[in-house]
């Protein structure tokens, strides 16, 4: 004998019904957040960009022997400059100051030559030309006062293809991209939190077939296929796959934590600061402060910088971005692994 059902009792279909408060609340927040987002970006690139300033930009100066006390004088006069636009020093030689250049370690070399009407201007524009292009007006107007002229050395030029070397900084972000959307779709088809801790480390594994491909292509793109930066491609190919499994390792990480909001903050590290303080468009020696200090510490920043290692300093100084790649990498494999099976999140685009 079947139960009959009284009106008080509550439909089968009542627990599917849609909540219509909750789902206006939930898609005016989803809002709220597309426009937090938009706004920081409008605001990290004009804030880093709209008025590039050179600051402590390390230059040498060279003087010839026995002249030791005008070149004191002068590189007095540099340090002294409004606004802080360079960090000068006295070079022992000009062999040392061309090597300074050369490694990357300073911007450029003023080497005085009284006996001519010029002055040569050593530089390096393989490292950034924001940066050279700052310090050899700064150093260009000093030596004009004297009513004398400048003559320049480009130690360490561009390749032909590497248009204002913008092709590293373009190669980083397609490889920054590819890396935070990768871990999205898999959390759209799979779910944003691994169920278990086998679920977990298949998903970190995928990411190695997938960085690797990231990676060499990548660096296939830049070199055999457009001759935009040439000659590096194992190395390119290797950094390239390092960029992209440091940075979805984190967007796993910031996922299985946040659901949804965890590809919103993926945005803000990676794109938001990352992209505008990586020394792309402008190197971090004409950055505002904040994006000067922190570029060197996100993975777009840490890639461009090893690129530009790669292509033109012959990876005397990768040690660095590759410590900070991986340490990125360890943290988002920790945090994937510790957070795996613990509660179960609805699917992420129905997350609450």
């Amino acid at each position: 004998m079947t139960a009959e059902r009284t009106p008080q009792d509550p439909q089968p279909q009542d627990s599917l019904a849609i909540d219509p408060k909750r789902s206006m609340t939930r898609a005016v927040a989803w809002v709220l957040g597309v426009l937090f987002l938009q706004f920081a970006f409008i605001f990290s690139y004009v804030a880093a960009f709209h008025d590039p300033k050179p600051h402590v930009l390390k230059v040498q100066v060279v003087v010839p022997q026995g002249a030791e006390a005008q070149g004191e004088q002068l590189v007095d006069q540099l340090n002294r400059l409004d606004d802080d636009p360079l960090d000068a020093s006295l070079a022992e030689s000009e062999d040392e100051a061309r090597a300074g250049v050369r490694k990357g370690d300073d911007v450029a070399a003023l080497v005085l030559r009284p006996e001519q009407s010029s002055d040569l201007l050593l530089v390096a524009s393989g490292g950034g030309v924001s940066d050279e292009e700052a310090a050899s007006q700064v150093l260009t107007k000093v030596v004009a006062e004297q009513q004398r002229t400048v003559e320049k050395d480009d130690l360490v030029p561009l390749q032909s293809g590497d248009a204002r070397g913008l092709t590293g900084f373009y190669l980083v972000v397609g490889w920054a991209v590819g890396s935070y959307l990768f871990p999205t779709v898999v959390a759209l088809a799979r779910g944003d939190r691994p169920r278990s801790l086998r679920t977990a480390a298949l998903r970190l594994a995928a990411l190695v077939p997938y960085a690797l491909a990231s990676g060499f292509g990548g660096a296939l793109i830049v070199g055999p296929l457009l001759d935009a930066q040439t000659g590096h491609f194992w190395q390119l190919g290797l950094l390239g796959a390092a960029v992209s499994f440091s940075i979805a390792s984190v967007a796993i990480a910031l996922e299985a934590l946040f659901g949804v909001i965890g590809i919103g903050l993926t945005l803000l590290l990676i794109v938001i600061i990352g992209n505008p303080s990586a020394g792309g468009a402008f190197q971090v020696g004409v950055l505002p402060t904040f994006w000067r200090v922190v570029g060197d510490w996100i993975p777009t920043g840490a890639g461009v910088d090893g690129v530009r290692q790669i292509v033109y300093f012959g990876s005397d100084s990768l040690t660095q971005p590759l410590l900070v790649l991986a340490a990125y990498a360890v943290v988002g494999i920790v945090l994937t692994l510790l957070i795996a099976g613990r509660g179960r999140r609805p699917e992420l685009l129905m997350s609450a």
